[in-house]
């Protein structure tokens, strides 16, 4: 009797390791991209037999390890057709329920939902340590609703894979007059705004690029013929429908040149407020606007730096009729 307990004692300490094993392995190969048997072997203690041993458990168990032979070979972990369980550490875990959170008031339709579901599953698994971090940030983060409309995430993902792909879309569009027509378009971008979503495209009816409203796109099935992508406009998609939203949503437009560091401009500004490049080392250029000059300039002012106006001449114009005012009153005159 004694000798079977202490067989089973044995057995239970070599299973333990072999767990303590396998998770190691998992780890390292999640941290990089691939890794030689040897070196496999000599962070984990064992000989190369015992990896390749191992690797065959976790392929068991449902990991996709990919396994290259030659002088440069070793193994990698590919992506398989199932999730098994992933290894996070600390951070990586407060990231991942900070950014579940913060999806709970998304853009995307439904995303609330499945969100909070996944974000429930998550915190019943984690240790005190890490509850009591999380609720932290929760305790001390208030989130405003957003009220704009929100996009079907089967069309976000289809769009996606269409740019992948290089596939053409053909869609149903209603634009901003109301009229609804189909489009046939070259998928370039997905852009987000902070507030919206938009699709940069080339229009292969009008012969030129396009911006679509994602929220208004209605996907037709199946998609069009593979295509050969095009050079984006201005050489950068995100600046393009930075620049064309702000012209279509802003009465006035503007031109104006920071002077301080984009670093620190780009800190205070949202991506709704305009485009924002740098303009040597102590100053960045700012293309914005707004429903009136007096909005308009009561938000560049707002910003509480030096700045000048590079266009248009109305804004500048506006700029020394305030100034002649602001004196008047400084002055005590009328």
């Amino acid at each position: 009797m004694r000798n079977v307990r202490f067989r089973n004692a044995r057995d239970t300490v070599v299973m333990l390791e072999t767990s303590v094993r396998l998770l190691r392995l998992l780890a390292l190969l999640q941290a990089r991209p691939g890794w030689s048997g040897a070196d496999l072997a000599d962070r984990l203690g064992v000989t190369t037999r015992t990896v390749r041993n191992d690797v065959e458990r976790l392929r068991i168990m449902g990991y996709e390890i990919d396994s290259v032979t030659g002088p440069a070979g070793g193994y990698r972990l590919g992506a398989g057709s199932a999730l098994p369980p992933l290894l996070l550490d600390d951070e990586e875990v407060v990231a991942v329920v900070v950014s579940l959170q913060a999806a709970a008031g998304s853009t995307v339709t439904g995303i609330e939902e499945t969100s909070l579901r996944a974000l429930t599953k998550l915190q019943r698994m984690l240790p005190s340590r890490l509850r009591h971090r999380i609720e932290a940030v929760r305790a001390a983060t208030v989130a405003v609703p957003g009220h704009g409309p929100t996009v079907d995430p089967d069309t976000l993902t289809s769009i996606a894979a269409a740019v992948r792909d290089r596939e053409t879309l053909r869609f149903d569009y209603l634009d901003h007059r109301g009229d609804e027509g189909r489009r046939t378009a070259e998928p370039h971008r997905l852009v987000f705004t902070g507030r919206r979503w938009y699709l940069l495209a080339w229009d292969v009816d009008r012969g030129d690029w396009r911006t679509f409203r994602a929220d208004r796109v209605r996907l037709r099935t199946p998609n069009g013929p593979r295509f050969t992508p095009r050079e984006p406009p201005e050489g950068d998609a995100a600046a393009h429908v930075v620049r064309g939203t702000g012209s279509a949503a802003w009465r006035h437009r503007a031109v104006v040149r920071l002077h301080a560091p984009v670093e620190v401009m780009g800190a205070r500004l949202t991506a709704a407020a305009g485009l924002l490049r740098a303009d040597g080392a102590d100053a960045c250029v700012l293309e914005t606007g707004g429903d009136s000059l007096p909005n308009l300039t009561a938000f560049i002012t707002a910003l509480d730096v030096p700045f000048t106006v590079l266009d248009p001449p109305e804004l500048r114009a506006h700029l020394c009729a305030l100034a002649e005012r602001y004196r008047a009153a400084a002055a005590g005159s009328v």
